[in-house]
């Protein structure tokens, strides 16, 4: 019990020396490793279009040469066809890209509890 006490002790001093960024993306990294319940209404004006439900994260595009950040994010999620939230026969898990400038859309955690 003393070692774990100790760990946890040695892990926020090692944390604290961590600039803002680097802690966020620790955060990012946990919170992608435990997953969540995303999903992503895309919208075209006021009308929403299309849903994807059960995306664990979503991820920005980097270049592969210069590993600069590219306008787009991507990710898996199941296509909610009819919109219900709900993963149903036939709506498959698919890989989605959309553009940060020309794409409407709002990604949220749903909580089904």
């Amino acid at each position: 019990m003393k070692w774990k006490f100790t760990l946890v002790i040695v892990a926020l001093i090692g944390l604290s020396g961590c600039t803002q960024e680097t802690q966020n993306s620790i955060s990012r990294s946990l919170q992608n490793w435990t997953g969540t319940n995303g999903v992503l209404d895309v919208y075209a004006g006021d009308k929403l279009v299309h849903r994807f439900i059960k995306i664990d994260k979503l991820s920005t595009g980097k270049g592969t040469e210069d590993g600069g950040v590219r306008p787009y994010r991507y990710g898996f999620g199941y296509d909610d066809v009819n919109f219900n939230y709900i993963q149903e026969e036939g709506e498959k898990k698919v890989y989605f890209e959309f553009s940060d400038y020309s794409t409407s859309y709002v990604f949220y955690e749903r909580n089904t509890k």
